[in-house]
């Protein structure tokens, strides 16, 4: 056992994880984790859609260093901070529709908690409506907005004012259908549905992943955020879009709810925004901005001079480099191939996503479509194993392969990828 996991074991609350992957990471770059043994693996899930511009990117690191020599903490509320300001006004360049202003803070539960709040402020209202499969973070207020019961046992009773609609999910959709647009409209009407007949009308913001990332990679239908949009505006509720996971080029878009034509009214962004320097934010159209008053909200760490640094580095890689571009191409060429290998392998119920945002949801019978969560984490070992490709699992039943790479994967690592999964899915699927 090496001494790094002699001391995760002795000294780290570890407890709440199922099981490590068996990898010391000693060192990372591009779309490669270099193991302690000094074995190579493609990374396929980018320390959980974080290191969107490839691990160790030399501009993003440069950035950081030239800060860190120069000033590392002065908090950015309390002084004036260059680096935060700047950062967010790129923030308002590069974010769609009227969003102005944004507020800093460390990880995407902060800028979720902050948006809530923010709306709240904005609107004198004091309920939220989230999506059943959501995940929004692990603090108090982000499990309480998160429809997922496996991420909340144990942490109860939650805040009150929540109510949930159904979450959008096209391969399983509750009403009935497989038509695309009669599927956006019934699970949009189920939002008004829960809005009439489960809150108290006195509802502040609906808060929404534009993809649903920890559910399971759900797309929803087209126009699903166009319809929710108007039953909103109806009723002078405001639109959090969660980027957290899907921002920052992940789906082929520099954020997803660029895909289905929507402006929110407040948007969360963590993850991919600084390349793996802790950093999160959530921007706001005005005048929402500016429902905070003296002493309403702060961040001691937020905005964090060498994480703005990284970030707009990060930022202008993206662009530079035309990794979003590069991630739509990449996602077409992965999804398109696996789907074509789905159509005869029974193991593969459904292959979706935007960009480098991949689901491949796993089912022991494509007619009842029953999660395959067994077979699920043996094609994750095998991959590892086999071919030493590093991917994520998810969904509500753990029964959904997540590929989110870096950004940079290039033509022939996105190859190697759709060979080693064929390969060992094909494999696993005769043991059902």
């Amino acid at each position: 056992m090496s001494d790094a996991k002699q001391l995760y074991e002795k000294y780290m609350i570890t407890s709440m994880v199922p099981a490590f992957v068996p990898i010391v990471v000693e060192e990372a770059h591009g779309c490669t984790y270099v193991a302690a043994d000094g074995k190579e693996f493609l990374d396929c899930f980018s320390g959980i859609a974080v290191t969107n511009a490839g691990n160790g990117h030399p501009k993003v690191i440069e950035a950081a260093k030239k800060q860190i020599d120069k000033l590392v903490h002065c908090c950015t509320y309390v002084y004036y901070n260059p680096r935060a300001a700047e950062l967010c006004k790129v923030l308002a360049d590069i974010t769609p529709g009227r969003l102005q202003k944004s507020f800093l803070s460390n990880s995407g539960a902060e800028a979720i908690e902050g948006a809530l709040r923010l709306a709240k402020q904005h609107t004198g209202r004091k309920e939220v409506v989230a999506l059943t499969h959501s995940f929004h973070g692990r603090s108090y207020a982000t499990l309480s907005i998160t429809g997922n019961w496996a991420r909340k046992k144990g942490g109860g009773p939650y805040m009150p004012g929540v109510s949930f609609a159904m979450g959008p999910d096209p391969y399983r959709c509750q009403f009935g259908t497989t038509n695309d647009e009669d599927c956006a409209q019934a699970y949009a009407e189920n939002l008004r549905y829960t809005l009439k007949y489960h809150t108290y009308g006195d509802v502040a913001a609906f808060i929404a992943e534009p993809v649903q990332g920890e559910g399971g990679i759900l797309v929803p239908p087209a126009n699903y955020f166009k319809y929710v949009k108007q039953i909103l505006d109806e009723q002078g509720i405001l639109f959090i879009c969660d980027e957290v996971q899907s921002g920052f080029g992940r789906t082929g878009k520099l954020f997803a709810i660029e895909h289905f034509g929507v402006e929110p009214d407040i948007m969360t962004m963590a993850k991919g925004i600084a390349d793996g320097f802790p950093l999160s934010a959530f921007i706001a159209r005005e005048p929402v901005s500016e429902a905070f008053k003296p002493g309403d909200h702060l961040s001691t760490f937020g905005g964090s001079p060498v994480s703005c640094a990284a970030a707009m580095a990060n930022i202008a890689v993206l662009k530079d480099e035309k990794l979003v571009e590069n991630s739509a191409k990449r996602g077409e060429q992965i999804m398109g191939r696996l789907r074509k290998f789905a159509a005869s392998c029974k193991l593969v119920g459904d292959v979706r996503g935007k960009g480098l945002m991949i689901g491949i949801e796993l089912v022991t019978d494509p007619k009842t479509k029953t999660p395959a969560a067994e077979q699920t984490a043996a094609v994750r070992k095998a991959l590892r194993e086999k071919h030493s490709v590093l991917v994520g699992a998810g969904g509500s039943w753990n029964n959904v392969i997540r590929l989110q790479p870096p950004l940079c994967l290039t033509e022939a690592e996105a190859d190697r990828v759709c060979t080693a999964m064929e390969k060992v899915v094909a494999e696993v699927a005769k043991s059902i």
